[in-house]
């Protein structure tokens, strides 16, 4: 009993300043958690009430897809960490932080990313359309992380199919992938894209671009070198890589305007979710109504650890 009038009375032993921290992140987090309930009872809602659409009779618009993944001809995709062939990836390197010499087990930092920007196709029995995994909500079918002990990850470190999840190396790695030959669920925006598609990726053209320009120093000083001290500082290169993914945009967007390949991306703001997933819709359904349940447990105690504060804090 000692003990419980203990807890109760703890919100008028905090200064004031401790107090409103609390009461301000309960409160915020009781309502993030009551929007994200909406959001995944959404998503969960537009699967189960979206009908299944054949490629080849699709509408245009927001649809959903069920096939294969597939790659498209020319240069490979290949995930940089495990050098695996793939349809899309996902990377991380993380670094164990130190503190006084000593590693901290439970503290990492990210020191490198990356998400494939590449094209690949969504096959079924009647077609197959382009996929542009720009803004997607990606569930893989592979997911692997191990350690070691260099920024970059030796060769044959971790095997295809492998899995480590302890480990003591001051490096971890993880690395998502969708394989060619992947079941693949899509729901997004179909539309007629251009049969020059198949084409340099953006982030190919970005690259090549600022290639180009590199070798062309006088060009590339009279372009961004703004301050005129004849050399390009990090913000100038910065320009130079913005004005580089403007033209590639521009390049994939004549590549597309061409009539006669199906293209499916990132549908209109408010229009619904982007999703590319290897796991089935039903299971895809099921998982969100469970975080749309934990956020609204969440919200319960949030919302009661509030009220709590307010009532009882030194107001």
């Amino acid at each position: 009993m000692a003990a419980l009038d203990y807890w109760l009375a703890w919100p008028q032993r905090l200064d004031p300043p401790q107090f409103w921290f609390f009461c301000i992140a309960a409160l915020l987090t009781a309502m993030a958690s009551f929007a994200g309930i909406f959001v995944f009872l959404r998503r969960a809602r537009l699967i189960e009430d979206t009908p299944t659409s054949r490629i080849r009779s699709a509408a245009q618009g927001y649809v959903e897809l069920q096939g294969e993944a597939a790659v498209m001809e020319g240069a490979p995709i290949v995930a940089p960490l495990t050098h695996t062939p793939c349809a899309w990836f996902h990377f991380r390197v993380d670094e164990r932080e130190s503190e006084g010499g000593r590693q901290q087990s439970n503290h990492w930092r990210t020191i490198a990313r990356g998400t494939s920007e590449a094209l690949f196709l969504l096959r079924d029995d009647t077609g197959h359309c382009v996929i542009d995994p720009d803004g997607a909500l990606v569930t893989p079918s592979v997911t692997q992380t191990w350690y070691g002990n260099s920024p970059t990850p030796a060769p044959g470190s971790i095997g295809p199919g492998q899995r480590r999840w302890l480990g003591s190396g001051a490096y971890r790695y993880r690395e998502e992938r969708i394989h060619p030959g992947d079941e693949l669920y899509a729901i997004g925006e179909l539309r007629s894209a251009g049969g020059g598609v198949e084409g340099p990726t953006r982030a190919e053209t970005v690259r090549a671009l600022l290639a180009a320009w590199k070798r062309d120093q006088p060009g590339l000083l009279a372009r961004f070198d703004h301050n005129r001290d004849g050399a390009i500082d990090p913000a100038e290169w910065e320009a130079a890589r913005a004005a580089a993914a403007q033209e590639a945009a521009a390049e994939l967007g004549r590549r597309l305007s061409e009539p006669g390949v199906l293209l499916l991306s990132r549908p209109q703001l408010g229009q619904g979710p982007y999703l590319l997933s290897t796991e089935a819709p039903q299971r895809l359904t099921r998982r969100y109504k469970l975080y749309a349940a934990g956020l609204f447990a969440l919200f319960l105690l949030a919302g009661t650890a509030a009220v709590w504060l307010l009532e009882g804090g030194p107001l």
